[in-house]
């Protein structure tokens, strides 16, 4: 599906527009497409641009269009993008755009920033954003507290739906976003919710009291984003409040929070399975890269070698019989793609509290292990059976393969629930453990059941 801003233009026909009116030096013309398109998509047009035109229609961006669109661009912006436009700015510059920021996005990008300059902008920051960010800052990343914005509305039991209208009116132009109303005690601890359209058909003289849901559901500051985002999507909500450790209302994470939360976990473990960093981006040097991917591969180099190791034990099998070192591969790359398959569900179920009972997702892997080992192993044994001319090296295929697509799909769940229990992050780290044991289970199995049958099948 195309995506059209609010006139109707295909963004990446936008962004070849931009390019020529660059090279023409029509900067009115590239403002006021800029100024009548949705921050979102200026964010992904300047995403699209690299170098020099980045920094010329940011710069654009900046100077000839109101200070109100540039502080929503960035706020969508990713900060590995942002970052470097904004690090050539004043800091009295950038906390002006970051004090129209919302209080969330605001903390998010100021803790990106360098610590020299990020303090410099604190200092400079308008005093109520400043303090804001500040008491975001003090909470840990990924948590509620961190991605959760403190402009919330909430009125004490007592207060009739005659006087929380007129409430919310009179400050409907300082909050980011209305939704609910809180309702909390004197001492500001959450006790119910009243939502929008309640508070609107019900008479005025009634109390929030009677009318509020009690119990509400709500996350403490330290509730990891993924589970706040877990409690958001599972029971429908538009936001999700945030208490403190005495059950006192601080602030709220919105839906739209939510979905970047969602997003990021999902792009973080998409990457991570493939032993990439978050970090990197289409747009990041190759030096950089470099740092970023080369540790990872090195450390599955190391792997490789006790793999290697293990076939150099059967080196008098393999020269008794070269014909195995031509099939040996099959059972050990079999064994890799089940794993994959195994992880990718099991790192998926963590991160959404899906797997309740562990015996029971044993049983199912097992059960999945040993009929896609069937299917396959029959299979290959007897593409084996007709290439080698040898039906017993084809019944041996079949056993390894049997082995070890079992293996991998018991190892493909256990080592990322081991992980996540001992603090590790299991879509990081499981692929590089679970591809070393079906690598060697693999070349192992065949191998050694060959070992077994060897004058049979000379």
């Amino acid at each position: 599906m195309e995506r059209f801003d609010k006139q109707g233009l295909n963004i990446e026909v936008t962004v070849a527009l931009v390019r020529k009116l660059l090279h023409r030096g029509a900067r009115a013309a590239i403002a006021k497409i800029l100024a009548k398109a949705y921050p979102v998509d200026v964010a992904r047009m300047l995403a699209m641009l690299k170098g020099y035109e980045r920094v010329q229609t940011f710069s654009i961006l900046l100077n000839d269009c109101q200070s109100s669109q540039t502080a929503a661009v960035i706020s969508e912006m990713e900060t590995s993008d942002s970052v470097p436009l904004l690090e050539n700015l004043e800091p009295q510059q950038i906390a002006q755009l970051v004090s129209e920021m919302p209080a969330d996005d605001a903390t998010l990008l100021t803790s990106r920033l360098p610590d020299e300059l990020a303090t410099k902008v604190m200092a400079l920051m308008a005093t109520e954003t400043a303090a804001d960010v500040r008491e975001l800052l003090e909470h840990e990343e990924r948590t509620a507290g961190r991605i959760m914005t403190p402009d919330f509305f909430a009125l004490e039991e007592e207060v009739t739906v005659s006087e929380a209208i007129t409430a919310l009116q009179r400050r409907s132009d300082e909050l980011e976003m209305i939704l609910y109303v809180y309702v909390v005690d004197k001492r500001n601890h959450l006790i119910g919710v009243v939502s929008l359209r309640r508070l609107l058909t019900t008479p005025s003289s009634t109390q929030l009291k009677k009318i509020m849901t009690p119990k509400t559901l709500s996350a403490r500051t330290d509730t990891a984003q993924q589970e706040v985002a877990r409690l958001v999507a599972e029971y429908n909500l538009l936001a999700l409040p945030i208490v403190d450790n005495e059950g006192k209302l601080v602030g709220m994470v919105t839906v739209d929070d939510v979905l970047d939360v969602v997003q990021e976990e999902a792009t973080e473990d998409l990457l991570a399975l493939a032993g990439v960093a978050a970090e990197e981006q289409m747009s990041t040097s190759a030096k950089r890269s470099l740092q970023l991917r080369a540790p990872w591969l090195m450390m599955n180099l190391g792997t490789a070698f006790i793999a290697s190791f293990v076939i150099s034990r059967f080196d008098a099998t393999i020269t008794a019989l070269p014909l195995l070192s031509f099939f040996m591969c099959v059972p050990m790359g079999m064994g890799g793609n089940a794993a994959t398959q195994a992880v990718t569900i099991v790192v998926r179920g963590l991160a959404l509290n899906q797997l309740t009972t562990l015996s029971r997702a044993i049983r199912k892997e097992l059960a999945v292990g040993l009929g896609i080992g069937i299917i396959n192993g029959i299979l290959a044994g007897i593409i084996v059976a007709f290439f080698s001319r040898k039906m017993l090296l084809g019944i041996v295929i079949t056993l390894s393969m049997i082995i070890n697509l079992v293996v991998a799909g018991l190892a493909g769940l256990l080592i990322p629930v081991a992980l996540k229990r001992i603090g590790a992050d299991p879509a990081l780290s499981s692929s590089v453990f679970v591809t070393t044991c079906t690598d060697v289970v693999g070349s192992a199995s065949f191998l050694g059941i060959a070992t077994l049958l060897l004058k049979y099948l000379m």
